[in-house]
């Protein structure tokens, strides 16, 4: 009997997520496209998911392809399945999320549709109980054939998760998530719009973002300096790239990501020490990409005031947060 054809394969990297993957997994075997192959990479877990994998795999033999390996963090997963993919596109499924059935099948027709090498839909973050805590819309007003050339705003102003998007396999071509970091997503996806012509877009919420309760209260470390190490890695291969005359998208992905996102995570920094060293390295990065306290004070995301358009309490964060930063890195030029 011959097999159908792969046109997608979702990659699923596994670690520790007993209590969410068969929600996961279940979502994802009854997609309406059928064309499609599923490969769980278990990432060296220590509790039972590994008994879940080898029962979606008896059922579901046909779409469900379950790796194992040592553990080597969410990259190295992802990159493990990558490796093994046959499908002519490739998505990626975080284990504790679980996304809508016409997902793929309304993905894939917009992508062969306009040849779009990446396709990207909107995600909701839900709660623990299946509640829409946020609806994060991706690209309002914006047709479903994106010409990039003409509209590198874009570049700007998404958000650069890899789990709602469609790639073409052959972006992955010599590019693979770099291991040992955090913020990879930061890291290697905006490389990938660069390789890119056109991005399709469907503004349905497919996918379902799970916002676990034990996560929110995570401390956050000296690891949130691998954003602005993300930031300057894109800035390099901007540089390289078709795009490089556009010089105003680069300088509002850097204020997006390396200033804004720096910034919420620099909120959860509990160690004095630690929070001062990443401000500094932050000034630092701001100096060294001229970019003044005006350009992120007028910085607009969507045609609109980005600062603005935020809720009163960000808003009063990251206004503080500036003067407060001038403020941290004068003392410790002080010190010196």
């Amino acid at each position: 009997m011959r097999h159908p054809e792969i046109k997608v394969s979702v990659i699923v990297p596994v670690y520790n997520v007993e209590l969410y993957l068969e929600k996961c997994l279940l979502s994802l075997v009854n997609q309406t496209l059928q064309d499609v192959e599923i490969i769980v990479v278990n990432d060296g877990s220590k509790d039972h998911s590994q008994q879940i994998i080898e029962k979606f795999q008896q059922e579901y033999p046909e779409k469900i392809f379950g790796f194992t390996k040592e553990n080597g963090g969410l990259s190295d997963a992802r990159n493990f399945g990558i490796d093994r993919a046959r499908g002519k596109y490739i998505g990626f499924v975080d284990s504790d999320d679980y996304v809508s059935e016409t997902m793929f099948e309304e993905m894939l027709n917009i992508a062969e549709k306009h040849q779009a090498e990446i396709t990207i839909c909107n995600l909701q973050k839900v709660d623990e109980r299946g509640n829409v805590t946020q609806k994060l819309t991706q690209l309002p007003g914006f047709p479903e054939k994106i010409i990039l050339e003409n509209n590198m705003s874009v570049f700007s102003d998404i958000s650069y998760f890899a789990c709602n998007k469609l790639f073409r396999r052959e972006l992955f071509n010599n590019r693979r998530f770099k291991k040992g970091i955090h913020f990879e997503d930061i890291e290697l996806i905006p490389q990938l719009f660069l390789a890119s012509n056109i991005i399709g877009f469907t503004p349905a919420y497919h996918y379902q973002y799970l916002e676990r309760s034990a996560s929110i209260s995570k401390t956050h470390t000296l690891k949130g300096l691998d954003i602005l190490k993300a930031v300057e890695t894109v800035t390099v291969k901007f540089d390289q790239s078709i795009y490089r005359d556009h010089k105003a998208a680069l300088k509002n992905f850097q204020i997006l990501e390396g200033f804004y996102t720096f910034l919420a995570y620099l909120a959860f920094v509990k160690n004095q020490a630690d929070y001062f060293r990443m401000s500094q390295e932050l000034d630092l990065f701001l100096g060294i990409n001229n970019i003044k306290t005006k350009d992120i004070l007028q910085y607009k995301r969507f045609g609109k005031n980005y600062l603005l358009s935020l809720p009163i309490g960000k808003k009063v964060y990251y206004v503080l947060s500036i003067f407060r930063l001038r403020r941290v890195v004068r003392m410790l030029t002080i010190k010196k």
